[in-house]
């Protein structure tokens, strides 16, 4: 490649060091990409961006501490003009609406091959957008009738794992007739017909993870 041409400044964010390791290896061998910064976490990242200001940025979505979805927002926020690709092994409509909301510029599942991630990296950097089919329909469906509140969240992840309402009531501080409450409005949000239909649809779609 001729010299005179900027390489892709890229950044990788994943908190697993062989993965970071991994990436950086394989794809900072093409002629046209640089890795110009690795980080392990959410807050690493933010700060990273400011000092090295990388053209493109992969960015994993699971990360402890800040997640990659609050880590993209707020680089966002500082940086309007930020591409960052989500890379990552959750592909619910739910996870994927949430990233498109913080504002990025692609969507991969960690199971994309070096082509695509290649792919993905070079057409952002032109200042594409980068959804492959499988997650651009789910980001088309729609499916999720409304979006859940905090407290919906919280006593949806109860319901997830197998709680019953006195005692997400006592772990919450609420009262179980204010649980009964939030669990109706949760099954009509998500259009379903009881509590475990909700806690499948809720892990399929992305809108709880349960580690």
């Amino acid at each position: 490649m001729d010299a005179a041409v900027p390489k892709i400044r890229l950044m990788l964010v994943d908190d697993h060091f062989v993965v970071r390791a991994g990436l950086a290896g394989s794809l900072g061998l093409e002629p046209d990409i640089e890795v110009v910064a690795e980080c392990g976490s959410g807050e690493q990242a933010v700060e990273a961006f400011g000092r090295h200001r990388p053209d493109v940025v992969l960015m994993d979505w699971r990360l402890a501490g800040m997640s990659g979805v609050e880590a993209t927002a707020a680089i966002r926020r500082q940086h309007a003009g930020a591409r960052i690709v989500s890379f990552t092994i959750y592909e619910g409509e739910e996870d994927i609406a949430r990233a498109v909301e913080a504002g990025v510029s692609g969507y991969l599942p960690k199971s994309a091959s070096r082509q695509e991630i290649l792919a993905a990296i070079r057409a952002v950097h032109r200042g594409e957008e980068v959804f492959p089919p499988p997650i651009a329909s789910k980001l088309a469906s729609g499916r999720v009738r409304g979006r859940l509140n905090e407290k919906e969240m919280s006593v949806l992840r109860g319901i997830a794992r197998g709680q019953s309402n006195k005692e997400i009531a006592a772990v919450l501080g609420l009262a179980e007739v204010t649980v009964k409450f939030h669990v109706g409005r949760i099954l009509e949000k998500l259009g379903v017909l009881d509590r475990t239909q909700a806690a499948t649809t809720a892990l399929q779609r992305g809108i709880i993870h349960l580690d």
